[in-house]
């Protein structure tokens, strides 16, 4: 029996991603837990921000901390709502220096399609497999979190910043030329962005460890149920994805305090 509070997976770059669910006094080795029935208990709340046993709200937030927290700014999701590169604090300056005055990268990643995102280069990683991308390119490397945010907008005009998530998980995408798909992508940027073009031309490549993948899936989380129940036959972003084609997204269910058995 493991417990603990629910925080997204680490994940490790091989063949396959390798993944650990990780509590305060004990761990799970998740790729070793595939085959096995996994009974996951809700037990309790434990804001990731507050550490309040308080009913969460979202990302992991209680109602509070989501609206005051320097870690649920709206500059996280909308990175051109940034400006600690003007010296102007959100929330929390020291913090929002730390996060935004780094490094940052604009790439494409094929997901569920084509899909253009933001992340911290130092993340990059990490943020492709956490949304279960297979493949991946740079196409800027920039010095802080705005110049990206605004090269994103620019680019959201010809190409999604979203995953259907359910495509993802049913592996349904077309294979692409990344290649190809980032010269047409800087063309469509003001020269102004062209300038911080990566010279890094890898495709980065991420291959999961599921068994069979469903031909259609349905979400199930604790906020609407106590228990989840399931034989697990593969991980992909942060998705467990069970036999009986229902999948538990660890991320979405954060903050939450479990008990996890595996039979």
């Amino acid at each position: 029996m493991f417990s603990g509070v629910l925080q997204k997976m680490t994940s490790i770059h091989d063949k396959p991603i390798r993944y650990i669910l990780d509590f305060e006094s004990n761990f799970i080795l998740m790729n070793q837990a595939i085959t096995k029935e996994i009974h996951i208990s809700k037990k309790g709340y434990c804001c990731l921000s507050c550490a309040g046993d308080i009913e969460i709200f979202a990302n992991g937030f209680c109602k509070k901390c989501f609206f005051e927290s320097p870690k649920s700014g709206d500059w996280i999701m909308r990175p051109e709502l940034s400006k600690a590169h003007l010296d102007e604090e959100d929330r929390d300056l020291e913090f929002e220096k730390k996060m935004q005055l780094q490094p940052h990268i604009v790439y494409l990643s094929i997901t569920s399609g084509l899909k253009v995102g933001v992340t911290r280069k130092n993340n990059m990683l990490t943020r492709w497999v956490d949304q279960g991308a297979s493949e991946s390119i740079i196409l800027l490397e920039l010095p802080n979190r705005y110049l990206a945010g605004l090269a994103e907008v620019e680019l959201k005009e010809g190409y999604s910043d979203k995953t259907n998530w359910r495509k993802m998980l049913t592996n349904e995408f077309t294979k692409l030329d990344l290649i190809k798909e980032k010269k047409d992508a800087l063309d469509r940027l003001s020269e102004e962005l062209k300038k911080y073009k990566s010279g890094n031309e890898t495709v980065y490549q991420f291959n999961y460890n599921v068994l069979n993948y469903p031909k259609s899936v349905k979400s199930v989380s604790l906020k609407k149920s106590d228990q989840i129940k399931g034989k697990l036959i593969g991980i992909k972003g942060q998705y467990l994805i069970f036999e009986d084609s229902t999948v538990f997204n660890i991320r979405s269910n954060e903050g939450y305090l479990v008990e996890i058995d595996l039979k």
